[in-house]
């Protein structure tokens, strides 16, 4: 019997009307690779039974307190029934991208079962029409609940439960391996919980005060300059935002309210869902012309030029950036993938008033360095070790009434095995990750890489996002604009620095017109976008300059 931590009892908690905390993978897989050439459902149930049997997350249930007088306990079964968890569809005819992307939503808008362990997987057959997946595939639709698992935990489960090699599998040497791993719990009493729920809440009381004194300690470092930031319109304000706090809205102690878009509404119960694919040797490429733009930098960067598309379409762009809530990991040594969620969040602004690529890029990366300067002072484990410190009875229902903030957009990235991976002999073809929708945070943004490529994911609901394919084409377009301004900057740079070398030093008249000249001919070559972008960083830096030496 293990108890839940702090942060995987939130994820139950905010569980409630359409807030589904699920999160989902879609997997595709090419069954010709497969000993004999095919795979056969049995296959992928035997496959589950033994591989999962490592895992403890699988087997467990939830078994909870009345009145919320301690956090819930995860029992262990001595046994599990994969073919209840484990399910077999098919799409209907021709099977294609779309009509798997319809039945992926439609599973991923059913919330799980709490009286069983907590997660789910179809087999989706009849994928025969699919771009870039060979005829006769099928997908592995894999669902489980946010309290069971974070972004890091669930890559862990994900390589175990695949191969490195499509060579044929023993199932009786894997069953007989695995047949000693099961433990089961018995069910606590009542009396137990109780007892354990006294002890808890009596132990926390020191916690409390040694939490309090502690976050009081780091707030006041801040200073007053990170106090102004945090609220620059007064006491009056400040006032305003503690009585927010105290009726659990959360929205007004954002630095800035963000603009409120059609993402920023209650969400609905029907999911939709759309992904794309990206080659990752193009983001390393983008990375030579802006050193300090990460692979994360870029992924914001399309985030953040897909929305500008799409709410300009919409003719609903706001003025000023969209912020994104961005997931942490809080992981250190510890890889376990059973020790709880480890995770913390972030605010970044994805810079989708920006229409120029680079700019927005740039624009981004120095956000970044602003947002980690300000985590790192307040320490990105704050919120984590507040749901560790409160006593349930205190922290559940401020979770359950907390009105998330509505900012409209939730964005993650991991990063996934770099090497093909099998099933039952089947390659991994796509892998696709499906997260949270919730109410203020109407779309969810998630990229996963696999194998040379990058799978960015959109989850919303049917009123927010009513055409989920013109989405990701918005995020298509994103992307190559990101990389065709990128190549533009390498050209102007190379033909750059080629044309001025022999027209002269400048130290002469000839030499000075002869300059002038050549770097005429290199800018009318590449084009008024990227000069205008050169001339934008150029500007930037300034204001940078002119901002530093300025007096205090």
């Amino acid at each position: 019997m293990r108890q839940l931590s702090g942060a995987d009892s939130m994820f139950l908690q905010f569980e409630r009307g359409n807030n589904f905390m699920h999160v989902a993978s879609l997997a595709i897989y090419d069954p010709s690779t497969a000993p004999g050439g095919g795979v056969r459902f049995k296959d992928v149930l035997r496959h589950f039974a033994t591989r999962i049997a490592q895992f403890p997350q699988f087997r467990r249930r939830l078994v909870s307190l009345p009145l919320s007088l301690d956090r819930p306990y995860w029992v262990e079964s001595d046994s599990i029934d994969v073919e209840f968890h484990v399910r077999h569809i098919a799409v209907p005819h021709p099977g294609d991208w779309r009509q798997l992307c319809i039945q992926v939503a439609r599973l991923h808008s059913r919330p799980l079962d709490r009286s069983k362990p907590l997660w789910e997987a179809y087999v989706i057959e009849g994928l025969h029409n699919v771009p870039g997946v060979p005829p006769g595939s099928f997908a592995l639709y894999t669902k489980m609940h946010h309290a069971i698992v974070d972004g890091e935990s669930g890559t862990e489960i994900m390589r175990a439960l695949h191969s490195l090699t499509p060579e044929s599998i023993d199932f009786d040497a894997e069953e007989r391996s695995a047949s000693g791993i099961y433990h089961a719990d018995r069910e606590p009493t009542l009396v137990e919980l109780y007892s354990r729920a006294l002890a808890h809440n009596v132990q926390k009381l020191p916690s409390m005060a040694s939490f309090s004194l502690a976050t009081a300690r780091k707030v006041a470092s801040l200073g007053a300059e990170a106090l102004t930031r945090f609220n620059n319109q007064g006491q009056g304000d400040f006032l305003a935002n503690v009585r927010s706090l105290l009726t659990g809205d959360l929205s007004s102690l954002l630095p800035r309210m963000p603009p409120q878009t059609r993402f920023s509404r209650d969400v609905s119960a029907h999911r939709v869902f759309e992904a794309v694919s990206l080659p990752l040797v193009d983001f390393r490429a983008i990375r030579q012309q802006v050193p300090k733009a990460t692979i994360n930098d870029q992924f914001l960067c399309i985030v953040g030029g897909a929305l500008h598309a799409y709410l300009s379409a919409k003719k609903e762009l706001p003025d000023t950036s969209m912020v994104a809530m961005v997931p942490m990991t809080l992981r250190g040594q510890e890889k376990g993938g059973d020790v709880g969620n480890q995770v913390g969040f972030t605010l970044m602004p994805v810079h989708s008033e920006i229409e120029d690529p680079l700019e927005r890029l740039r624009a981004i990366c120095d956000a970044a360095a602003t947002s980690k300067r300000v985590t790192d002072a307040i320490g990105k484990e704050l919120a984590r070790d507040l749901l560790e410190t409160l006593p349930s009875i205190v922290a559940d229902p401020l979770l359950r009434n907390v009105q998330t903030p509505r900012i409209g957009l939730i964005v993650s990235n991991v990063r996934g095995p770099d090497v093909p991976l099998y099933m039952a002999g089947a390659q991994l073809v796509n892998y696709a990750p499906i997260s949270i929708a919730l109410d203020g945070m109407g779309l969810n943004v998630t990229a996963f890489s696999y194998s040379g490529n990058m799978w960015i994911c959109a989850v919303s609901c049917r009123e927010m996002l009513p055409d989920p394919s013109f989405f990701a084409d918005c995020l298509r377009v994103a992307f190559e604009q990101m990389k065709e301004a990128a190549a533009r900057e390498a050209a102007f740079t190379v033909a750059d620095t080629a044309a001025l070398a022999p027209a002269g030093d400048g130290r002469t008249i000839e030499g000075k017109v002869a300059r002038k000249q050549a770097r005429r001919r290199v800018q009318a070559k590449a084009g008024p976008r990227a000069v205008k972008a050169k001339a934008a960083a150029k500007k930037r830096r300034s204001r940078k300059v002119a901002a530093t030496e300025s007096p205090a």
